[in-house]
């Protein structure tokens, strides 16, 4: 069952739009892992190969639209490729910053596919499409905005370690560079 939170706007903030999930015990369904996984991630994806503890790849993402206008709301999708079971319930930790330093930092943290399939549920060989939206409210005025994002563990407060980090954008504190979003005037 999804019940929809409405989207509060602060001045000079990016917002995550949600939805909360209430989860049956025994862990996804079979219509919930098909609407949480792909076969195929989208050509216009931007590739990344960024490779997290060994046990998940990022193969890639999509902003769209690619440039955000002031007192809109962009669709940010990620595709997850597992590659080893993880016992832990990650949640996707999300970083949206200034590009330029003038903005405070959202955190966008989430459980992935909308609270449908947590991590530790995925399986090996399985591509787990992760979306999440963020706002650029009116009176905001970046020129660019950064996308960051890692799985992190609440319970014990770290970050599953970027493995490649040499191969991939990062700030080496286990943070990925996923996207930098032109902002229009």
């Amino acid at each position: 069952m999804r019940l929809k939170l409405p989207t509060v706007v602060l001045p000079s903030v990016l917002l995550l739009a949600s939805a909360c999930i209430v989860e049956a015990p025994g862990g996804a369904s079979a219509e919930q892992r098909k609407a949480a996984t792909v076969t195929q991630v989208p050509a216009l994806s931007v590739r990344n190969g960024a490779n997290l503890g060994g046990k998940v790849e990022l193969v890639a993402a999509t902003v769209q639209p690619g440039r955000l206008t002031p007192g809109e709301r962009a669709q940010v999708t990620l595709y997850f490729k597992v590659l080893q079971a993880i016992d832990e319930d990650y949640l996707i930790f999300v970083h949206v910053e200034d590009a330029g330093g003038r903005m405070e930092r959202m955190n966008l943290d989430h459980k992935p596919a909308n609270g449908m399939l947590p991590t530790s549920q995925w399986k090996p060989g399985e591509t787990v499409k992760d979306e999440f939206s963020i706002y650029l409210p009116a009176d905001a005025n970046p020129k660019a905005l950064n996308i960051w994002l890692g799985l992190w563990d609440p319970r014990t407060d770290t970050r599953l370690t970027l493995t490649n980090p040499d191969a991939v954008r990062n700030d080496g504190k286990n943070r990925l560079l996923v996207a930098q979003v032109p902002v229009a005037r």
